[in-house]
């Protein structure tokens, strides 16, 4: 006997109409009331799985791919930058392997999963990597306002044990707040959210709620857009000026031709637009991913009660895809990390046909001895030749 969406163990009958045809499932009245919301949280669940399932499979790879791109190329490790991503890459990979399986276990399982102790590591890491991640988001808006603003003493305002001291910084905050709330018991399972995170309901964890928010979400959303909305006004200054030049040259050129002038104006208009499209995705994702579950922490801490954990699990997996938007948004769109990319891909492909072969891959240093050695080898021929001819000459 088979379950329906609308039946608790109970196959639902067909009814007809007056010609005797069937129409649909017979409904008890009020019964379709009471089990519409079972369908809806299974299908609900479902969605929630998946989503945090997605997310692993685009977090895993493109925080690994940012992290050997790292490792690969000596000029990015060079850059002061190349500090504030590293670690932002690590958390992100971090609280991918360790937290979001076990988010996903929750939904499916409807439990905690592990332990206590498991569950009360899992949730120490929830919470130190969450606030790093936001610190590192903030050091690198820092940084691009730095570079930008002051682009001629960008190296001595700003040098690697600035940046050293920087991630210090973020690691003491990030470590202090789940130290706080591991002495007073506040780490747990939260059915709410799925997973193993902070959890209390006395008034100290309501000040201690707030103040973990309030230095690290708000703190960081208030540097961030500190420092790119300057970053975007000296952006449109330049674009202005270089605008003012573009017009006064295509004034000058009268015999230009109408395509050419049009192209210019295109690319002025781009211009335009690039600085405001990137500054909107640095702020945006950052907003978008972390708002719902802060406020929702907070909401939950004052107004009292039990949330909807569709609602909570939703709030989580917003904050979860901050990680897999960063390696794109921080790192793979830009030219660098694309050059690396591309540099690693032709050596991988390189070395594969030379496998395929039977060849063996040589390097630079075996390349140019052997390109030598001809030159050196018809240097001892004539050498030799010189010497019998010496020697056939003595004789004579």
């Amino acid at each position: 006997m088979t379950t329906g969406c609308h039946g608790n163990g109970i196959t639902p009958r067909l009814y007809g109409s007056a010609d005797g045809t069937r129409r649909g499932p017979y409904i008890p009245p009020g019964r379709a009331l009471r089990d519409a919301p079972w369908c809806v949280m299974q299908a609900l669940e479902t969605v929630a799985a998946l989503s945090v399932a997605a997310t692993i499979a685009v977090s895993l790879p493109s925080n690994v791919l940012v992290l050997t791109c790292f490792l690969y190329s000596a000029e990015i490790r060079r850059q002061v930058p190349g500090l504030f991503v590293l670690n932002l890459t690590c958390c992100n990979l971090l609280l991918t392997v360790a937290n979001m399986p076990l988010t996903l276990a929750g939904i499916v399982t409807r439990g905690r999963p592990g332990g206590h102790a498991f569950c009360h590591v899992a949730g120490f890491l929830d919470t130190f990597l969450t606030a790093n991640s936001m610190l590192s988001v903030a050091a690198l808006s820092v940084d691009r306002w730095v570079a930008v603003v002051f682009p001629l003493s960008y190296h001595s305002r700003l040098r690697r044990r600035d940046a050293a001291a920087a991630l210090g910084y973020a690691w003491i905050h990030s470590l202090a707040f789940p130290a706080v709330a591991s002495c007073y018991a506040w780490i747990g399972y939260q059915p709410a959210y799925a997973s193993c995170t902070l959890r209390g309901v006395r008034s100290r964890y309501a000040v201690y709620t707030l103040l973990l928010h309030g230095l690290t979400f708000l703190l960081s959303l208030l540097v961030l857009c500190a420092t790119y909305l300057k970053v975007l006004k000296v952006a449109r200054s330049h674009c202005r000026r270089i605008d003012v030049i573009t017009m006064q040259t295509l004034v000058l050129l009268v015999d230009i031709h109408p395509s050419v002038r049009q192209r210019c104006l295109d690319e002025q208009r781009r211009r335009r637009q690039r600085a405001t499209r990137k500054i909107s995705t640095f702020i945006g994702t950052f907003v978008v991913c972390f708002t719902p579950y802060v406020v929702t922490r907070v909401v939950q801490v004052f107004v009292g009660g039990s949330i909807s954990p569709h609602w909570g699990v939703l709030c989580k997996c917003l904050a979860y895809s901050k990680a897999a938007c960063d390696p794109f948004v921080y790192s793979l769109l830009r030219h660098q990390y694309r050059k690396t990319c591309r540099d690693m891909m032709n050596r991988l492909l390189r070395r594969s046909s030379l496998n395929a072969s039977g060849r063996r891959p040589v390097d630079r240093k075996t390349r140019d001895i052997q390109k030598n050695r001809p030159e050196k080898e018809t240097m001892k021929i004539e050498t030799k030749a010189e010497g019998t001819k010496d020697e056939e000459r003595n004789e004579v």
